[in-house]
C-alpha cells in the first residue's frame, strides 16, 4: 500500500516533521515517490530507466529521497544518489533536508550514506534546528555519533530559543545520545537563552495576561466599576512588584535543568557520573536542578541530587529554595486547569525529601524575597503575599502538622512572619478611597511583620479573597495545625496581620465554630476590629461577593456581644 506523508509537530521541539501514514496515493505525489513509499526497489528502478525526474516533488516539497532518507532505505536511497539525487533538497515549509528526515528517525546507514555523498552535516531547517538536534532528540547513539564523526557542530543553537543537540536529548530522555554527545565533549554548561519579561514597554500584547490584567491591576475595567469611570491618579503608597516583576526571566536552561525537570532520571545520572556540575545555575534566576526537579514535583531526582552534591540552600533570585519548594510543591493549589501532580506518582515522600535536604545541611529559616509566581494559579486569588515566608510559615500555612514538627527539631524558628508588602492581596482590589482604620492598631510598616504561622494556618485570606477556590490543606484540617502552633510553640492567638485580622476573623470567615471556640478559650479577643472596621461578626456576614454568611457562626458571636458593623456584601 502507498503511503501518504503528513506533517506533525514532535512535542518538545521547534520545528515540523515528517511522519509516515499509511494511506493511498496521494494525487500530486510523483511515481517514483509512490514507488519510494511502497519500498517497491524494481519500480523505482525502472522509472529512473525511464528517464523519470529522480529530484521530482510533491506539492509541500518531499522528494523521493526525503521518503527514503526517513523510511532508512538504504537500497533504495542508494538508486537515488547514483540518479542524481539532491542531497540538500529541502522542503517547502521550513527547508528540511533529507539528512534531517534520517536523523529525526534515528537512521544510522542512511546517515552516513548522505554524508559520504555530500550532504551537509551542519545544514539547519529555516528554524535553526540541525540534523543533530534531529538525532539527539531521537535517542539514536549511533546516528549522533556519524553527524559527530562527520564534523556536526555539537554545540550549535536552534533560532527560537538558544538550544543544543544536547538539550534535545536530555529534554526527552535520550539518555545513550546524551552519553554519546558528552564523550564527544559537547558543552553541558551551555543554556538557553534568557528573556527579560521586565524589559517590555508596558503597551507590549504579551504583557495582557500579567500586569495588564484590569482586575488584578485595580483600573475602572474591575469588577464593579461602572463603564465611564475615570481612572483613579496612582496610590502614592509602595506598591508590591506586580506579576511580570515576580516572574522577571524565562530561559536560562541547562540541558540537566531539562532533564532534571522532566525527571530523566537515568539520563540526569549519566550527565552526573559524567562531571557535570549539580550546582548550575539559571542566569536569568538562579534556578538550580535540584530546584526546577522539587518544584516540578519530581522528588526521585531531586533526592538523588542531593545525594550527588546538589547544595540545597542555592537559591532563586526569589529567596525560594529546595526546602520551601519541597512544601509548596506538595500543597500546590488548585487550579482550574489540568496541572498533574507529578509529586503524587514518586518512590520518594515529600517529608522524606524534607529530611534529606535538612540532614545535607538545607537552612531551615530562609526568607523569601519577594512572591513566588509559580505557586498561584487561577489569577492568584489566595488573598495571601508570601514574601517573608520561610519553610515553616508554608508548612503552617498547609495546616502541615508532621512538617512543622519536621522542621522544628531541625532549628526552624516558628515565630517569623511574612513581610508586609505595601498592600493587602484583595481580589478584586478595594476602592480605599473613603477608608478609616478604626482599628486602634500602630500604622502598618513596609517590609514589616505581617502574616504570622498562626495566621496562616488559622484560613489567612478567606474573608477577602476566593481563596477556597484553591487553597490545599492537610486533610486533618486546620484546627489540628492552630492546637499546635498554640500549645507546643506559644503562638500568640491575638497576633494581627498588617491589615488587622487576627486567627479569629480568619477562623469566622470560614465558619469555623470549633476554631472560635478554641481561640477564645485560650484567650483570643473576640472584640477585635480590623482596619477596615470589621469585627470577627463581620468575616462571618458575607464581607465580599460569592461569601455567604454563616448563620451558625453570627449566633455564636452574638452570645458573646460581638454583631456585625457592616451590611452583608453577598446577601
Amino acid at each position: 500500500m502507498a503511503r501518504r506523508w503528513r506533517r506533525r509537530l514532535l512535542p518538545g521541539l521547534a520545528t515540523v516533521f515528517w511522519i509516515a501514514a499509511p494511506a493511498a496515493a496521494a494525487d500530486n505525489e510523483t511515481p517514483i515517490l509512490t514507488a519510494v513509499l511502497r519500498h517497491d526497489a524494481t519500480a523505482v528502478r525502472q522509472l529512473l530507466k525511464s528517464g523519470r525526474d529522480v529530484n521530482g516533488a510533491r506539492g509541500d516539497g518531499l522528494t523521493p529521497l526525503h521518503a527514503a532518507a526517513a523510511e532508512g532505505d538504504s537500497a533504495i536511497l542508494a538508486m537515488l544518489v547514483a540518479a542524481g539525487a539532491n542531497v540538500q533538497a529541502g522542503t517547502v515549509l521550513i527547508g528540511s533536508t533529507p539528512l534531517q528526515l534520517a536523523a529525526k528517525n534515528g537512521q544510522a546507514a542512511v546517515v552516513r550514506m548522505l554524508l559520504a555523498h555530500g550532504a551537509d552535516p551542519d545544514k539547519c531547517d529555516r528554524l535553526g534546528t540541525s540534523p543533530l538536534m534531529l538525532a539527539a532528540a531521537s535517542g539514536s547513539a549511533h546516528t549522533v555519533a556519524a553527524l559527530l564523526d562527520a564534523g556536526a557542530d555539537a554545540d550549535a543553537t536552534e533560532s527560537s530559543r538558544g538550544e543544543t543537540a544536547l538539550m534535545f536529548a536530555a529534554a526527552n530522555g535520550r539518555t545513550e545520545a546524551v552519553a554519546a554527545l558528552l564523550d564527544h565533549g559537547a558543552d553541558w554548561r551551555a543554556t538557553t537563552r534568557v528573556f527579560d519579561w521586565t524589559k517590555l514597554p508596558k503597551t507590549d500584547p504579551r504583557l495582557a495576561s500579567g500586569d495588564a490584567h484590569p482586575v488584578k491591576n485595580g483600573s475602572a475595567a474591575a469588577e464593579g466599576a461602572a463603564p465611564d469611570a475615570k481612572p483613579k491618579a496612582p496610590r502614592a503608597e509602595p506598591q508590591p512588584p506586580g506579576y511580570i516583576e515576580r516572574v522577571g526571566t524565562q530561559g536560562g536552561l541547562s540541558a540537566l535543568m531539562f532533564a532534571a525537570r522532566q525527571s530523566h532520571l537515568d539520563t540526569v545520572k549519566a550527565m552526573v557520573e559524567r562531571g557535570v556540575d549539580v550546582n548550575q545555575t539559571d542566569p536569568g534566576d538562579s534556578t538550580t536542578a535540584l530546584m526546577i526537579a522539587t518544584i516540578n514535583g519530581r522528588f526521585d531526582t531531586a533526592i538523588y541530587l542531593v545525594d550527588h552534591g546538589a547544595n540545597p540552600n542555592l537559591a532563586q533570585t526569589n529567596g525560594a529554595a529546595p526546602l520551601y519548594a519541597v512544601f509548596d510543591t506538595r500543597w500546590a493549589p488548585k487550579s482550574e486547569y489540568p496541572n498533574p501532580l507529578y509529586y503524587a506518582a514518586q518512590q520518594t515522600g515529600y517529608l522524606q525529601l524534607a529530611k534529606a535536604l535538612l540532614d545535607h545541611g538545607a537552612d531551615p529559616n530562609p526568607r523569601l524575597k519577594r512572591k513566588v509566581w509559580y505557586t498561584n494559579q487561577n489569577n492568584d486569588q489566595s488573598g495571601i503575599d508570601e514574601t517573608g515566608g520561610t519553610p515553616f510559615w508554608r508548612a503552617a500555612y498547609a495546616a502541615d502538622v508532621e512538617a512543622m514538627k519536621l522542621l522544628v527539631a531541625y532549628g526552624a524558628d516558628p515565630a517569623i512572619p511574612t513581610t508586609y508588602p505595601g498592600k493587602a492581596e484583595e481580589y478584586p482590589p478595594p476602592d480605599r478611597s473613603n477608608s478609616e482604620d478604626v482599628s486602634g492598631l500602630p500604622a502598618a510598616k513596609l517590609g514589616g511583620p505581617n502574616i504570622t504561622p498562626l495566621l496562616a494556618a488559622s484560613g489567612e485570606g478567606y474573608g477577602w479573597s476566593f481563596t477556597a477556590n484553591h487553597h490545599r490543606f492537610a486533610p486533618a484540617g486546620m484546627l489540628p495545625a492552630v492546637k499546635y502552633l498554640v500549645e507546643a510553640l506559644n503562638a500568640d492567638v491575638n497576633a494581627a496581620d498588617a491589615e488587622g485580622n487576627t486567627a479569629l476573623h480568619n477562623a469566622a470567615s470560614r465558619g469555623d465554630n470549633e476554631m472560635i471556640r478554641y481561640l477564645i478559650a485560650k484567650g483570643a479577643n473576640v472584640k477585635a476590629v480590623n482596619r477596615k472596621g470589621q469585627t470577627v461578626a463581620d468575616m462571618a456576614n458575607g464581607p465580599m461577593q460569592r461569601i455567604q454568611p454563616f448563620p451558625e457562626t453570627l449566633a455564636l458571636l452574638s452570645t458573646m456581644g460581638v454583631t456585625p458593623r457592616h451590611r452583608c456584601v453577598s446577601c
